[in-house]
């Protein structure tokens, strides 16, 4: 998690005597992302549960120096916890992490929060530039279960394709493409958590939030395809649905099958499979940029193999010791796809001259760590040198 806390010139003392008192909402807000109970905060700040959960109610407000403890724990300046959230591009739809239940339910919670600061950081600098507009469309299944069919899936995917002018063969960059269509994405590898990726709409803009550690780059191309998915497949879906498992399991294999259909073309990946031994999938693997697990995957929903091929190949991989780490994972074969999007648009506002990097960190009021995530920025680069300049986006 990001650690470095920027120290703006509003203390706690002279906050709380200008009437600028603590927001209860951006108070719970920064304590979920910290993943802290209210109990583990007012331990840390030397208060009483009670006492926080006063303040996260508005009941009572905490005395300067308690505010300051409170802004040192959380990792958060102090204007974050007197300010209005951010503008947005609008409501959000539900955000399809892979697993619910008790034991993910701080995880999932601080994603939820670091989603809506994703969100309102892009808004942010949609202020001054212009966004690829969103180019991708929705769908919901035709059968009466509600579920897609593996045929409906190849078909959406395939439209997908053609509408994005992709031919048959491979894509050579997929988060790129991503973002030349719309779509907002960025990374933060949230150490030590089980939690590839989410993505969800902010009214009519979609996003990515990659939260894997993904030493490989077929794997993380992979979680992006999955994720679009979701975008296009799931926007009609409620949170509460999720929460079934039964349900999620479903809209998570539905997901996975069209990141193979959208990888993997039905009408051209298929030619290129001559035999069904587990070496001939390294060459597909090198030009494809997907991994042989998914490979083996996507023949067996294309009809290429049957259950007992694709038992006996998932044997062999596990067998080899390529469930986790598989042949070509090295990033100088298959590199790890980085984000540019949000990265372009606040180098473009620097270099014009439109903001000073203290007015973003004042007008956005989060830890500049986070904002440094978020547009994948060297760690304390809005402190330090301007960056260069590079290709991007236009200014309005």
């Amino acid at each position: 998690m990001p650690s470095s806390v920027v120290q703006f010139p509003v203390p706690a003392a002279r906050a709380l005597q200008a009437g600028r008192l603590l927001i209860p909402a951006k108070l719970r807000d920064a304590r979920k992302v910290a993943r802290l109970s209210q109990t583990e905060l007012a331990d840390r700040i030397g208060v009483s549960r009670q006492a926080v959960s006063a303040y996260e109610r508005g009941d009572k407000s905490p005395e300067p120096t308690t505010f300051e403890k409170i802004a040192d724990v959380l990792k958060q300046p102090v204007p974050f916890f007197t300010a209005a959230d951010g503008a947005v591009f609008g409501a959000s739809t539900t955000k399809f992490f892979r697993k619910f239940g008790p034991e993910t339910m701080r995880r999932n919670d601080a994603c939820d929060v670091l989603g809506e600061w994703f969100v309102q950081t892009a808004k942010y600098l949609d202020g001054f530039v212009n966004y690829p507009n969103p180019s991708i469309f929705e769908t919901e299944p035709s059968q009466a279960s509600a579920r897609y069919s593996i045929d409906e899936i190849n078909d959406i995917a395939l439209n997908l394709r053609k509408q994005w002018g992709l031919g048959p063969g491979p894509i050579s960059n997929v988060l790129a493409l991503l973002e030349s269509k719309g779509i907002v994405v960025c990374r933060y590898e949230m150490e030590g958590e089980n939690v590839e990726a989410f993505s969800f709409w902010s009214g009519p803009r979609p996003f990515i939030f990659m939260a894997s550690e993904k030493e490989a780059g077929v794997r993380l191309r992979y979680d992006l395809a999955h994720e679009l998915g979701h975008l296009i497949l799931h926007r009609w879906i409620e949170r509460t649905e999720l929460e079934d498992k039964a349900n999620l399991k479903a809209v998570e294999a539905e997901a996975d099958k069209f990141a193979g259909a959208f990888l993997l073309p039905s009408t051209s990946f298929p030619n290129e499979i001559y035999t069904t031994r587990l070496d001939a999938f390294l060459p597909l693997k090198e030009r494809w940029k997907v991994s042989i697990q998914a490979m083996v995957y996507r023949c067996k929903d294309l009809d290429i193999i049957n259950d007992d091929q694709a038992l006996n190949l998932y044997k062999q991989i596990s067998f080899r010791k390529w469930r986790k780490k598989e042949p070509l994972d090295d990033p100088r074969r298959i590199p790890i796809e980085q984000p540019r999007l949000l990265k372009r648009a606040i180098e473009l506002v620097l270099e014009s001259g439109r903001k000073h990097p203290d007015e973003i960190l004042n007008e956005l009021h989060l830890n500049p760590a986070w904002i440094e995530t978020f547009c994948a920025l060297p760690a304390g680069s809005l402190r330090a040198a301007r960056p260069q300049p590079l290709e991007g986006p236009t200014l309005k």
